[in-house]
């Protein structure tokens, strides 16, 4: 059986970052020209990205378009989420499977062991990951099946 496979080992180490007082509208330009439907919102201590918020595409679209809010004088600290879960370098694919579960999220920013960001896991780099490892164990049955049947024969 091989390494097992962390958060680290996994995560983006790109990752698209903004602050508190970023603009909603600035945000939201951020995330279409990077291509992503989140952004970890930082805060610059000491040189170092310490965790403070997270801002989905549905945060804006529940928080500001669905309420007939006004954009332009809304920062991110107005509606993103405070209480972000994150997890460790060293967690586990298990670990962050079960923790994404437990609280329903499909993102998880990866801290170091200061706290500070160290890159992000999606669901969909975890669900990538349990297909390559199928295929796998797919082509490994595979393998032993045909093997059998030519010693049998």
């Amino acid at each position: 059986m091989g390494k097992q496979l962390t958060a680290g080992d996994i995560c983006k180490r790109k990752v698209t970052v903004a602050y508190k007082k970023t603009s909603v509208v600035a945000a939201a330009q951020l995330m279409r020209e990077d291509h992503v439907g989140s952004l970890v919102v930082v805060n610059d201590e000491n040189g170092s990205r310490q965790v403070c918020g997270l801002l989905t595409d549905r945060d804006i679209v529940m928080s500001v378009v669905a309420t007939g809010l006004v954009p332009e004088p809304l920062c991110l600290e107005d509606i993103m989420t405070e209480r972000v879960v994150t997890v460790n370098e060293a967690d586990s694919l298990l670990d962050m499977m079960r923790c994404m579960r437990e609280h329903g999220v499909r993102r998880l920013p990866v801290v170091g062991q200061q706290d500070e960001l160290m890159g992000i896991v999606s669901m969909d780099d975890v669900l990538k990951i349990l297909a390559q490892e199928m295929n796998a164990l797919v082509g490994t049955m595979e393998t032993g099946i045909r093997q059998e049947r030519e010693r049998r024969q």
